[in-house]
């Protein structure tokens, strides 16, 4: 089967070998040539756009190696569009700090020379071999297409020979492997596509018109091309079904390259399959153009719902507080509106970049925001680790000490500055809390075990001291015993250790009382030694209790007070006694004033022998 020169012949005029000329058909039928309208188009591209949120610069380089593996050229170019400016992004942050650190040590901006790490080198040294292998591959392409050029041409010049030359029995054969070579070669230059396919089918024509005897064979192989580009327009028409409309048009370009290489139809069929071939490839444009209108206006919608999205989340970028329950409320609050983002599906190419870049850089913004407060929390959590650590470090020692007072002070102060502290680093919370607690429970569980034992022996002795004051009672109630019992009892009374704090001053008014009637009541004692041994208990007493040095002090003021009143009553008393000796009455008066004289004097050298006792027990 020979070419169809009505599918390729474009607006060229050719001699024709009886003079008249072969008009471009294709014109007339307004053909679309596979050249003329891109026939492939992925509906899904827009709607998938990747999100690097995320990605550092080892995983730009990682997608880069990769497509540099690769020599899909054009997914190349669009992924370099797309995170070359993010890797600069990260390249630039990185040098912005890299001079600050050199200025924070003193560094002049004019000598500073940033030089990148291993991955700045490695996206270049990818980013070039894309480029490079992108140029060489089109190179040899063009290469390749003037050798096809020049192999068409060598070709056309064989047949045109053939053609022109005498009719033999070889000639069929001949023009038929000049065909089967036409078809194997590849692509030519755009610019002489027209002009190789017009001279070819040209002499197509001519070789069949000059040879009448195979005009029947001619007829033959028409009427077979018309059967194969029958099938083919059945195939186009069945495409209509095809959901996926991409799938669709990229089978429809190869039915058209199909139909170009078969051969010329009968002349009658000409017109009527090539519109037949022709209104089904201009329904699936129809069907593909009505896609790309939804396809367009799904993506509108798509990008008013993620402008509405970028209103709200902007919002975030300002955020600030110093509270943790707000910062994790509202990071719950943005990560459901990136679930809403990324539920929402592609937008306009021509704002994939601009509507993307505000919703990242405000996602971005309030997690940076979030990052510097946790880490200035992390900061004072650590300098507070530091201070508990040194507070347990002084519980540790504490613990086993045995001044049970004031270690029992100090770790309650301990406590309290623990209650001030902030909280620590999590990992470290429970950790440095149970150091602190078993040191402290140790030390009062040790004070505990020590209160337990003072109060049992407390209680006895409070049960022997109860005993003591039955004792001093009995002999008080059957006024019999002697100084000596009793001071033996006031002994045993006193040597015995503390009693239970809620009972001490019940008891020791208690006994006191009962130690007095004791005394009072014993038989035989005259009246100063009774007060001696009252006083001697008194001042016992004192001094078994607190601030008894202050106690005695006091008593012995005021005895000298007591004293000093004595004697100065003395002295008025026998000054009077002098006035009253020149009265008439004066032997009733004497004999009252040298009474109370004598009592006075009596009470004076009472209290004199209480004042020598109270300092002879100092």
């Amino acid at each position: 089967m020979h070419e169809d020169k009505e599918a390729v012949i474009v607006g060229t005029e050719l001699p024709n070998t009886n003079g008249s000329t072969v008009l471009d058909d294709s014109h007339r039928h307004g053909f679309e040539t596979v050249d003329e309208k891109e026939l492939t188009i992925d509906l899904h591209d827009e709607l998938k756009p990747v999100d690097y949120t995320g990605f550092s610069k080892q995983d730009f380089v990682g997608l880069l190696k990769e497509a540099a593996a690769n020599n899909d050229f054009k997914k190349a170019d669009e992924l370099i569009r797309e995170i070359k400016p993010l890797f600069d992004e990260i390249r630039h942050r990185e040098r912005a700090e890299a001079l600050a650190r050199f200025k924070l040590d003193n560094g002049i901006e004019e000598d500073f020379e940033y030089k990148g790490d291993e991955w700045d080198s490695a996206f270049e040294i990818y980013l070039k071999s894309i480029r490079d292998n992108r140029q060489r591959h089109f190179r040899e392409i063009e290469e390749q297409k003037n050798n096809n050029l020049q192999t068409k041409t060598n070709l056309l010049e064989r047949l045109r020979q053939l053609a022109d030359g005498e009719d033999t029995e070889h000639s069929l054969r001949l023009f038929k492997d000049i065909q089967k070579e036409w078809k194997a070669v590849g692509q030519v230059p755009q610019s002489q596509l027209k002009t190789l396919w017009a001279n070819y089918n040209a002499l197509v024509d001519r070789f069949y018109d000059q040879r009448s005897i195979y005009f029947e064979l001619k007829e033959l192989d028409r009427k077979r091309n018309l059967e194969v580009k029958q099938e083919l327009c059945a195939r186009a028409e069945r495409l209509l079904s095809e959901e996926r409309i991409s799938e669709a048009v990229k089978e429809l370009n190869e039915l058209h390259n199909e139909f170009r290489y078969i051969g010329p139809v009968p002349l009658e069929d000409k017109d009527a399959i090539w519109l037949k071939f022709k209104a089904a490839s201009d329904a699936i444009y129809a069907k593909r153009d009505a896609a790309l209108v939804n396809l367009q206006h799904e993506l509108q919608n798509n990008l008013q719902t993620k402008e509405k999205i970028n209103e709200e989340v902007a919002v975030f970028a300002a955020f600030q507080t110093d509270r943790i329950k707000e910062w994790n409320l509202k990071t719950k609050d943005i990560i459901a509106l990136q679930k809403q983002w990324e539920s929402v599906g592609g937008v306009p190419r021509a704002k994939i970049r601009e509507v993307n870049k505000k919703f990242w850089n405000a996602f971005k913004a309030f997690f940076h925001n979030k990052n510097v407060f946790f880490k200035k929390l992390d900061e004072e959590r650590t300098k507070n680790l530091q201070l508990k650590t040194e507070i347990v470090n002084r519980a540790v020692e504490l613990k086993d000490s045995k001044e049970w007072e004031k270690a029992s002070h100090e770790l309650k102060e301990l406590q309290v500055k623990w209650k001030e502290i902030g909280p620590v680093p999590e990992k470290q919370r429970e950790k440095i809390f149970q150091q602190f607690k078993e040191a402290c429970d140790f030390f009062f569980n040790q004070l505990r075990s020590l209160a337990d034992k003072e109060a049992h022996e407390q209680n006895e002795n409070l049960t022997k001291k109860e005993t003591i004051i039955s004792l001093l009672k009995k002999i008080a109630d059957e006024k019999s015993g002697s100084l000596t019992e009793v001071r033996e009892l006031q002994s045993q009374f006193m040597a015995i250790g503390f009693v239970p704090k809620r009972d001490v001053a019940t008891l020791k008014s208690r006994f006191s009382e009962t130690l007095s009637k004791a005394i009072e009541a014993l038989p035989g004692l005259a009246d100063d030694e009774r007060d001696s041994a009252a006083l001697e208990a008194q001042l016992s007493n004192m001094r078994q209790g607190p601030q008894a040095e202050k106690k005695i002090h006091h008593k012995e003021y005021i005895l000298r007070k007591q004293i000093a009143k004595a004697e100065n009553d003395i002295a008025i008393l026998r000054n009077n006694l002098e006035f009253f000796g020149r009265s008439k009455n004066a032997e009733k008066f004497k004999e009252e004033f040298n009474a109370k004289i004598t009592q006075a004097g009596t009470d004076l050298q009472h209290l004199k022998k209480q004042l020598q006792i109270l300092q002879a027990s100092v």
